[in-house]
């Protein structure tokens, strides 16, 4: 029987990588004339951008997002392969690599109760749409709580694949991006 703090590994194994952030600012197209002479490019954007994304759902890869700073918007991230996670928005992507972070872990295993509490680094990697050249790098943290599953004798369940019965994650990333 498993007990301590791996317990809960298995209930979501990205749940380390999950953290990130990571931003871009929208850049606004002039329009102009066909007569007109072409216009000039626009400038670089950089500033500071925060990115906060959370599920309830503890075995998904998908979690809800909302960016703020230098551009605002709604959008989802896509937890992938090898730390690298893509932030969908409405006008493009922006991809982005983060390490697995460090921090406290803990599991009680007469409640089958869990925290994980965590902070690390991540870099922008690249962008579509209007996020095409995105530059960038940030930090993170990472809270989850949540309650495993108990078996018929009332134990808590040792099975990783056995969904928690209540799961709270939230990220909290806030960086400097530049979007040429």
């Amino acid at each position: 029987m498993r007990t301590g703090l791996n317990f809960f590994v298995g209930y979501k194994r990205a749940a380390l990588a999950v953290m990130t952030g990571a931003a871009a600012a929208a850049v606004i197209g002039l329009a102009v004339p066909a007569s007109a002479a072409p216009a000039a490019a626009v400038p670089a954007v950089t500033g500071t951008e925060h990115f906060q994304f959370m599920t309830t759902n503890g075995t998904t890869n998908t979690l809800a997002l909302i960016a703020y700073g230098v551009f605002t918007a709604p959008g989802a991230d896509h937890e992938g392969a090898n730390n690298v996670s893509t932030f969908v928005f409405a006008n493009g992507t922006i991809k982005l690599k983060h390490d697995n972070g460090t921090g406290t872990q803990s599991f009680n295993a007469k409640t089958c109760e869990f925290q994980i509490n965590a902070h690390g680094k991540y870099a922008i990697t690249a962008g579509t749409g209007r996020y095409k050249g995105v530059t960038g790098h940030g930090t993170y943290t990472l809270s989850i709580l949540g309650i495993g599953p108990k078996t018929k004798t009332g134990a808590c369940s040792t099975s990783q694949t056995a969904p928690p019965v209540a799961f709270q994650q939230v990220v909290d990333a806030t960086g400097t991006i530049t979007l040429k």
